[in-house]
This record gives structure tokens, C-alpha cells and sequence, in this order.
């Protein structure tokens, strides 16, 4: 490892190197010995040196030890959402690189739909903060210094909605939906040149292919042209097809596993009553060279990991996993269901002889929450996947890394638990003031939400003072402000006219100008976070968001005064009996939450 490299991970821990302190190469994993006075750090690999730095920093010299400690997988990875709204900036890509180092992953994807550079192809994440050949070669570069595979991640079939606005796209090679068009040249042209652009920009001779969730393949265009085929057939012709263009590109291809079994399944993914009988011709019409991509978020144990680590042995392919960060509840994070779902998944990948392991970081509904909440969920799955190193305890260790608590960062989950439902703070920053969609729900827990906010909100007030992370607590602090007088508003509202209480209501209308007030310094403070961790774009959606909301509430404003001073004669919003919510996500009640992703 460079100097510099080891200088910038040493900053990165505000640490230096002790002088009774020895790196030494020539051990199997990490093993550092220290007799009280001088200490040595034997690694394997640079991740392992990097590693080392935090655990010598947390276990210090002046006492007695040996520890020693190996990852369990030969390939311990993240895979960060670039396409969802949020494309990293490239300073911020090598600061989560030198983290991610220190906590021992040595592989990076980049999930890039359409947010790469095309030479010859314009359209092809125009106006979606893309990155340049460039910028992906700068930060190839510095990934390998720091001894991390930065491995392309891309799309070869479906989740392509994004290309699909522009008419070079929807008008050739669209299948339909988000899904390209299958057994036609135009649509292997294309996939050609992502191949040729990423190879030109990465090192890596590994590439993960995508191909998941693509539930409508061959019902489009293909149907028109083809008349129905089976689409297990259709599936495999397309996927001998791109594993050849991968090949001509020297690449070794890996894909998600999903459609393999929801063909053969009844639309169903995962086993949990046993396992699934995949056709034959899927197994001899498989690739030999292609590795399989377990993916799986949600299961709390063992059992269904073993299922479907067993089911996917019988490819007799290579077995990769892909756990998941929780990063798609809106703005705040839910590392506590990380942890659920990431220690019998560990447990079980080590059990199978699962090589390759990696967490995903997905950013559905915008990229909301700031990718370093999830700092919890990412040193616990790097300390559990360490063989040897259960003495090593997480907080301990977050600690040494980010100079701050580990109870502090797992505090943040718990805007997502507010009342009966995951993403509480989402819902509640954008129920409508006026039609109170989520009224009754949360009226059965308003005190909770009272008082789990203003329990929360010294502890949010503290950690922003932090020099290196302050700022995402000082994000989620304005947002606890604004919930304080939103979560209830509505409920507040609407009693207040119901009873005809014109001075609750005068008091509501005095409210909505505070709302106002509060949700710019949310927004100001949710605009600094983003910019500094993320490409500009993709905040336009975040602005017509909360831009919407603001405006709804200068509306509520209005249509209060009108009825006060009796312009108006009633608020027909507010006479309407309001029902529980029973759907499976509010945001569909609100036009301002529901701006396009792609």
C-alpha cells in the first residue's frame, strides 16, 4: 500500500500510527500480537491492513493480546444505487471507498442503469448526473490502491425506464415496460457498446448483469412480433446472447437469480415451503461461465437462507448472496431490520461455502436517507463476516471508525418506527393536511409520535456537533422539528372544525405559517446533505416534493382564512369521515410524493 493511501486512511481514523507499532505482510487474514509494549500487525491483503488500522486503534497497545481474524468469503462486497435519483459525487465515492476499506470490503459496485457515459449514445443518462469514463477510471484508480475491485454493475434486460423517455430508446429496442427487446439486433448493438464503455473505464473483468424482476418479458413488443414463446426460453437465448457480448469483452459475467425461479414458481422468489423444481432445459441451456446472484432482504431465519442457498447449489454455478443496507424507507435508515436479516444470512452463507457475499444499498422512492446512516448496517455485516473476530464488539469498533456512537446512528431508526408502519417519517412529512389519508392511523399513536420525537430530538441536537457526520443528524433534527407540529396537524384540523372551534382553528391558521418555516429549514438543510454527498440531479425531484408540500400547506393556509372570515361557507375536505388506511403505501395518496423516480 502507497504512502499516501496509508496517510489518508490514518486521517480518515484522526489516528496516528503508534511508534511501538509494526505493519508487517505474512498472516493469514489479521493477526496483531502486542506484549504491553510493542505491537504488530500482520495482514494478508491491503483490506486487511486497513481493517487492522481500526482494530489496533480500538484494542490499543499497553496491554497484553493476540487477535486474529479472516473474512469468511473471498468476496466481501457493497453495491451502492447509483440510478435511483442519486449518483455519488466522485469525492464522495472515495470517502465511502476509504471507509469501506477500513471496515474490510474488497469489492465495490456502482449500480448503474444508465448513469455511465456511452461514447456515441447521448441520450443514454442525459440529464441523470451520469458518470464519465473519466470520472469511473479516477475512481478505479483509487479503489485499487486502497486494495478494492471496483466491479462494473449494470443492466442487460430490464429496470431500464430511464432510456425508455427518449424516443432513440421506446421506439427500438423497448420491449415493454422497463424492459428491453428481446432476439433483436438493435437491442444487441446496444448492449455491445455498454460492455465497450465499461470495459474501457474499470478494471475489473468480473460484471454483474442484472436481469432481475423482469416479470413482463416477451408480453410487449416480442409478442407482437413473435407470437407468445416460453419465457424461460426467451430468458435464456437472451442470456446466451449477452454472456457471448460479455465474453468478447474478456468479461466473467454474474446476474440476479430471480426470474429463474419466478418462471418456474408462480411469480414467487423465495422457498419457504420448501424448494422448487426448475426445468431441465434451464440447467442445460444455462451458461456454463455465469454466476447466480442470491438476493434476498427480508427473511429473519436460517432456514430459509439454507432453502434457497440449496436450491441454488443445484445450478452447479458459481453462488454469490446480496443481503441488503435498509435504505429505501425515505429518509431515515432502518439498520435494526439490517441486522435481523444479516446474521442468519451470514450464518448460512458460511455454512454453504458461499464465496462471494455482498449488501446492497438500494435508493427506491429518491434516495431520501443519507447513504452514511446506514454506517451501523455496514460495520456489523463487515465485523460478522470476519471469522475469528467475536471478540471484537461492533460498537467498539464503530466507534474507532467514525468517532462517534454507535447508539447515536442506530437512534435514527427509530423516525421509521413512530407509529404501526415501516417509513413512519415519510408518510407523516407528506399526509395531507386537508384530506389526512393516515389521520386515523395515527391518531391510535399520536402520544407515542409526541413523545418518541421529543425523545429523540436531544440526542439529534448532540450528534450534529459532530465535525464529520454532524450534518446527516442535523438533517434528521429539522425534519423532527417539522413532525412535531405536522404529524398531528391534521388530526388537530380537523377536530377544531368538527367541533366549530373558531379559535383552535385561528390557532391552526396561525400553525400553518410555523409549518412553512420549518420545512424550508428542513428543505435547507436536506439540500446541504444531498449536495454534499451526491451529483445535483436528482434533487429536482426532491424540490418538486417538498416544494408540492409547501405549497399544500400555503394552500390549507388559505382555505382556512377564506373560512374564517367567512368568505367560504365550509372545508368539504374536512367534513368527509376519514377510514384506516389499508393500503401498502401512502405515498400513492400524495401527488408531491409520488414525482417520477427513475
Amino acid at each position: 500500500m502507497k504512502k499516501e493511501i496509508l496517510a489518508a486512511l490514518l486521517q480518515e481514523l484522526s489516528w496516528e500510527l503508534p511508534k511501538n507499532a509494526t505493519l508487517k505482510q505474512g498472516s493469514d487474514g489479521i493477526t496483531i500480537t502486542c506484549d504491553g509494549k510493542e505491537a504488530t500487525l500482520l495482514y494478508q491483503s491491503p483490506v486487511d491492513l486497513a481493517r487492522g488500522l481500526v482494530l489496533l486503534k480500538q484494542l490499543g497497545t499497553k496491554t497484553v493480546y493476540t487477535h486474529h481474524e479472516r473474512c469468511s468469503f473471498q468476496t466481501l462486497g457493497v453495491m451502492i444505487d447509483c440510478s435511483r435519483n442519486a449518483v455519488l459525487t466522485v469525492e464522495n465515492a472515495k470517502h465511502l471507498l476509504r471507509l469501506l476499506a477500513l471496515m474490510g470490503y474488497n469489492m465495490v459496485q456502482l449500480y448503474t442503469e444508465d448513469t455511465y457515459e456511452i461514447e456515441g449514445e447521448p441520450y443514454f443518462g442525459y440529464l441523470r448526473g451520469r458518470y464519465t469514463a473519466a470520472e469511473l477510471r479516477e475512481l478505479d484508480d483509487y479503489a485499487v490502491e486502497l486494495g478494492i475491485e471496483l466491479m462494473p454493475c449494470m443492466q442487460t434486460l430490464a429496470h431500464l425506464n430511464a432510456i425508455f423517455r427518449w424516443g432513440a430508446y421506446s421506439s427500438t429496442v423497448q420491449d415493454c415496460n422497463d424492459i428491453l427487446l428481446c432476439d433483436d439486433e438493435k437491442t444487441y448493438a446496444l448492449i455491445d457498446r455498454m460492455f465497450a464503455s465499461l470495459a474501457k473505464s474499470l478494471r475489473s473483468r468480473r460484471i454483474h448483469i442484472g436481469m432481475d424482476e423482469a416479470h413482463m418479458v416477451g408480453l410487449g413488443r416480442y409478442l407482437d412480433r413473435n407470437g407468445y414463446h416460453d419465457r424461460f426460453d426467451i430468458l435464456a437465448k437472451h442470456l446466451a446472447r449477452v454472456c457471448e457480448i460479455a465474453k468478447n469483452h474478456g468479461y466473467h459475467p454474474v446476474m440476479w437469480s430471480d426470474m429463474f425461479f419466478r418462471l418456474a414458481n408462480h411469480g414467487e422468489y423465495y422457498l419457504d415451503k420448501g424448494t422448487c423444481e426448475i426445468p431441465e432445459r434451464v440447467f442445460s441451456n444455462l451458461p456454463e461461465d455465469i454466476g447466480l446472484v442470491y438476493w434476498d432482504y427480508y427473511h429473519s431465519k436460517q432456514e430459509s437462507y439454507d432453502a434457497m442457498i440449496l436450491s441454488h447449489q443445484k445450478f452447479n454455478r458459481e453462488i454469490w448472496f446480496a443481503g441488503s443496507a435498509w435504505h429505501t424507507l425515505g429518509f431515515a435508515p432502518n439498520n435494526e431490520k439490517t441486522l435481523l436479516t444479516t446474521a442468519p444470512a451470514i450464518a448460512s452463507c458460511t455454512q454453504h461455502g458461499v464465496p462471494h457475499v455482498m449488501t446492497t444499498i438500494w435508493g427506491d422512492n429518491g434516495s431520501e436517507c443519507s447513504i452514511y446512516a446506514l454506517l451501523p448496517s455496514l460495520v456489523y455485516t463487515a465485523c460478522a463476516s470476519y471469522h475469528g473476530g467475536g471478540e471484537v464488539q461492533v460498537p467498539d469498533f464503530f466507534a474507532a471508525l467514525t468517532h462517534m456512537k454507535y447508539a447515536d446512528f442506530m437512534a435514527l431508526d427509530h423516525l421509521n418506527t413512530l407509529y404501526g408502519t415501516i417509513n413512519a417519517a415519510t408518510n407523516l412529512v407528506y399526509n395531507d393536511p386537508l384530506l389526512g389519508v393516515m389521520d386515523v392511523n395515527v391518531a391510535r399513536a399520536q402520544e407515542n409520535i409526541q413523545s418518541g420525537l421529543a425523545q429523540l430530538l436531544p440526542r439529534l441536537t448532540a450528534a450534529s456537533k459532530n465535525e464529520r457526520y454532524g450534518y446527516v443528524f442535523a438533517t434528521m433534527r429539522s425534519l423532527v422539528l417539522f413532525l412535531q407540529l405536522k404529524a398531528d396537524f391534521g388530526i388537530r384540523l380537523r377536530a377544531a372544525y368538527q367541533q366549530g372551534d373558531k379559535k383552535a382553528l385561528t390557532d391552526c391558521l396561525a400553525e400553518c405559517d410555523r409549518l412553512v418555516r420549518r420545512l424550508d429549514r428542513f428543505w435547507s438543510d436536506f439540500r446541504a446533505q444531498w449536495m454534499r454527498e451526491n451529483k445535483p440531479h436528482g434533487f429536482d425531484v426532491q424540490d418538486l416534493r417538498l416544494g408540492g408540500l409547501r405549497q399544500r400547506i400555503v394552500a390549507c393556509r388559505k382555505i382556512l382564512r377564506d373560512y374564517l372570515n367567512e368568505k367560504t361557507a365550509s372545508i368539504p375536505e374536512l367534513e368527509e369521515e376519514l377510514l384506516p388506511f389499508t393500503g401498502a403505501n401512502p405515498r400513492v395518496w400524495s401527488t408531491v410524493a409520488t414525482v417520477n423516480v427513475l
